[in-house]
């Protein structure tokens, strides 16, 4: 890698110019999930009902399709919430997801993936979550969850920051991905980020490597999402917006708590794919990524 791709000396002024607007022109919090998502993709595979005090939305797959979301806005820098249920029973070939991705050219796109990988019954789900940056992807950490994400909702985060991104599970951080431009590994920030959520079936890879396949006399398949919550970031005092906070700056360290989470997820097993420690089908100990090898970030 050549040099590193922060907000380019080009395209800078506009991104500050950016994030000021998204600070003066939206509220930070709490969002809704009625009015600020759409759906794209099989409205008629899909509904929203109250569910307790919560609004949610319930996405269906069957045969012939699934369905799927994204939220009005964009994003650069901020905190996504998002309580899921999936599928319950035998979810075997079925992807349920949560992400963000930008919208410019594909080959440099940036993209932060979490997707629920179904499977047979009393088996458990397996998380698979991603990393692109600037087109470059294969960042791939893979989770078995300490409970059944199907009995009841949990809610899962992405929080993105100019330091990192980390992804927690009710507020357990599970994984971080720091970012390490100045060493020339490519990270997300500079290009906004839209929120999506699906429900497909992906029965030629998702369950055990595609040995296990859909049980279509199951269906419809459905998953169920609920308060979606969007929390901007915020810089410290005197500072224009998050990308231009100071490089020495303790704001978005990782806190004592998140470090012992991500011990804790890896010491309990909970962790069973890392494209890091991948040395026997992947890469040998030259051919790593680069960030593989660097220290983490405070």
């Amino acid at each position: 890698m050549a040099s590193p791709l922060p907000c380019r000396p080009k395209l800078r002024l506009l991104c500050v110019g950016v994030a000021l607007a998204f600070l003066l022109a939206v509220d930070v919090g709490r969002a809704d999930i009625y009015k600020d998502i759409q759906i794209i993709w099989s409205a008629d595979h899909t509904y929203y009902f109250m569910d307790g005090d919560s609004e949610a939305l319930a996405l269906s797959l069957d045969f012939n399709r699934g369905s799927a979301f994204k939220s009005n806005d964009m994003y650069l820098f901020a905190r996504i919430d998002l309580d899921i249920k999936l599928v319950e029973g035998n979810s075997a070939g079925t992807v349920c997801t949560v992400y963000t991705i930008s919208e410019g050219p594909w080959d440099i796109h940036d993209e932060i993936d979490l997707e629920f990988l179904g499977n047979s019954t009393g088996e458990p789900y397996t998380l698979h979550t991603n990393v692109f940056a600037y087109g470059v992807g294969g960042r791939e950490q893979q989770f078995k969850l300490w409970f059944d994400p199907s009995a009841e909702y949990h809610t899962y985060s992405i929080v993105w920051n100019p330091r990192r991104i980390t992804i927690e599970v009710d507020g357990v951080t599970i994984r971080s991905f720091d970012n390490n431009e100045d060493q020339g590994v490519p990270f997300p920030s500079w290009q906004q980020q839209r929120v999506y959520g699906s429900l497909w079936n992906a029965d030629d890879w998702a369950t055990q490597g595609g040995r296990v396949k859909t049980d279509w006399s199951l269906a419809p398949f459905v998953s169920y999402y609920r308060n979606y919550n969007i929390t901007y970031c915020r810089p410290s005092p005197g500072v224009s917006w998050c990308g231009a906070e100071p490089a020495g700056s303790p704001l978005f360290n990782l806190s004592p708590k998140a470090r012992a989470d991500l011990q804790w997820v890896r010491n309990m097993g909970y962790v069973i794919y890392d494209y890091c420690t991948d040395m026997s089908n992947r890469y040998t100990a030259t051919s790593r990524p680069k960030e593989c090898s660097l220290p983490p970030r405070p």
